[in-house]
């Protein structure tokens, strides 16, 4: 609301200015511009004021706008005695200043995502979002202490907290990173600060804790197909992944070879939450922690009875676990009510699925990244590999190389762009080509479970073919647990379907085959 009545002040002031200096000396008109003007004034430094932003930024953008004003006034007194050219400037002069405006933004900063962004684009500028409650992510050399630190905290004000605590924490250095809060006024020093810290010798590292956010694709339900797959979820019928990913023959394989899971494995969704008490969910649902239970924004039961939907229980959907004897899934919050996260929620919730016993970590999130290198991010995985899970992560929805995506481009992830119908890649899906570990699956127009008792939506994302996949990886670690993420791959890639464009998508899945050359060993 205060970035909208900065832009509503501002631009009104603009025009009240422009209308009193041409009707200042015309009674009543230059009387009642001039009360425009204050008033308009009087708007703008209320959005100045409530706008959420650091001063640190705000200060910059006060002065600037203040100065275009000044400047604008100048231009009008000059051109005054002149109408037509008074006319054509304040056009000219105020078209210009829209422009400016709507491509560069108010607040575009380190401190805040201030300007106002639509979901899906938010990726494009993630670059420069940063945690507002801890903008870096610092780790000590072993067995050194913060209090190593305390001249570069006093010097810049910085306040540390230990941003992990994995219970393995002898098999990794994440019990080293410590999270950094810059206040605001030291926000203008960010790369100072990051350049003070790596010239101290007293750490190994620091990188930007940027946000993470998810972004909804608009979706309509498909037209029913014929249900050839012997199970009696009402569902099936919108669910046109069936086909592509040929799940008759994995339900005709599950059927005949009489195979014996070593375990259930357990399939990690990291995302707003699940509803628990779903009821296509809750008899293959495993809760680590009651706070991870529900899901106000959809976006993680979506994900979830994508993965592991109870099957041929008469309501609902269907997932690939046709009998329910593979997987479970389980959840664990990293992002919020309005699905925005940070670098550290995500690495803490692949911690915590770890030391849960996690088979599997489904992340149908992600972002931009200016982080060329992401240490933190694989340590974390190769931490979940140590504890013996496989991390699964969506490729982006930005129709953008998925080499720029986080977490989808961590060493040891495999990312997963979508399809349509017609196995195009999706318009809106990353493309995997520059990545070691890429696959595909169908992520348009998914039908699958929402929070509510009897409830289910039509949604589209690389978010939906991701859970496909941890589904079927989840049903591998359960006949193999000591499958490798890098094994995994190398199955999902040598039993794929090829697509329209598999250069950029990766190979399609086909569960049957997959499961075929698991379960020969």
């Amino acid at each position: 609301m205060g970035v909208f009545l900065l832009n509503v002040g501002f631009f009104a002031s603009f025009l009240a200015l422009a209308a009193w200096y041409y009707t200042q000396n015309r009674a009543p008109w230059g009387d009642w511009f001039r009360n425009t003007l204050l008033a308009s004034l009087g708007i703008y430094l209320v959005g100045w004021f409530s706008a959420d932003a650091a001063f640190a930024f705000k200060i910059p953008a006060l002065f600037r706008d203040l100065l275009i004003l000044g400047v604008a006034g100048v231009v009008f007194r000059i051109l005054l005695k002149r109408p037509v050219l008074f006319f054509l400037s304040t056009g000219v002069i105020f078209t210009a200043l829209v422009l400016f405006y709507k491509n560069q933004g108010r607040f575009i900063q380190s401190k805040n995502f201030i300007q106002e962004v639509p979901m899906e684009e938010r990726s494009r500028v993630s670059l420069l979002t940063l945690d507002p409650a801890g903008e870096l992510l610092v780790e000590l050399p072993e067995g050194r202490g913060i209090e190593t630190l305390e001249a570069l905290a006093d010097q810049y004000d910085l306040r540390f907290e230990r941003a992990f605590f994995p219970n393995s924490g002898d098999i990794t250095e994440l019990d080293d990173y410590y999270v950094v809060n810059v206040p605001d006024h030291s926000l203008a020093q960010l790369e100072a600060i990051k350049t003070a810290l790596n010239a101290s010798g007293l750490i190994d590292w620091v990188e930007e804790n940027e946000t993470i956010s998810i972004a909804p694709i608009e979706a309509t339900r498909t037209s029913p197909a014929p249900n050839k797959y012997g199970i009696n979820d009402p569902g099936v019928e919108q669910q046109w992944g069936f086909e592509a990913m040929k799940v008759d023959q994995l339900y005709n394989y599950l059927a005949t070879a009489k195979l014996n899971p070593q375990k259930k494995a357990l399939v990690a969704i990291l995302d707003t939450g699940v509803d628990a008490n779903h009821e296509d969910i809750k008899a293959n649902y495993r809760s680590i922690k009651k706070s991870h239970d529900n899901d106000p924004k959809s976006h993680g039961t979506h994900c979830a009875g994508i993965a592991a939907a109870v099957s041929n229980n008469g309501v609902g959907v269907a997932s690939l676990s046709q009998d329910n004897n593979f997987i479970q899934v389980t959840s664990i919050k990293v992002l919020n009510a309005s699905g925005m996260g940070t670098q550290q929620s995500i690495l803490k919730g692949i911690i915590e699925a770890a030391d849960n016993g996690a088979s599997v970590i489904s992340m149908s999130l992600g972002g931009f990244s200016n982080q060329s290198k992401q240490t933190a991010y694989e340590k974390a995985v190769r931490y979940a590999a140590d504890k013996g899970a496989i991390v699964i992560a969506a490729a982006g929805n930005a129709n953008r190389n998925a080499k720029d995506y986080s977490p989808a481009n961590v060493k040891g992830v495999i990312a997963v762009s979508a399809i349509d119908r017609e196995l195009n890649r999706a318009v809106f899906s990353n493309y995997v080509n520059a990545l070691s570990m890429g696959v595909a699956a169908p992520g348009v127009n998914i039908y699958s479970t929402v929070p509510g008792q009897e409830k289910y939506d039509t949604f589209s994302g690389t978010s939906m073919a991701t859970p496909a996949v941890a589904g079927l990886v989840g049903m591998m670690k359960s006949l193999r647990p000591e499958l490798t993420a890098q094994q995994v791959y190398q199955i999902l890639q040598s039993t794929g379907a090829e697509t329209r464009n598999t250069v950029e998508t990766g190979k399609l899945i086909q569960p049957a085959e997959a499961m075929k050359k698991v379960g020969a060993r």
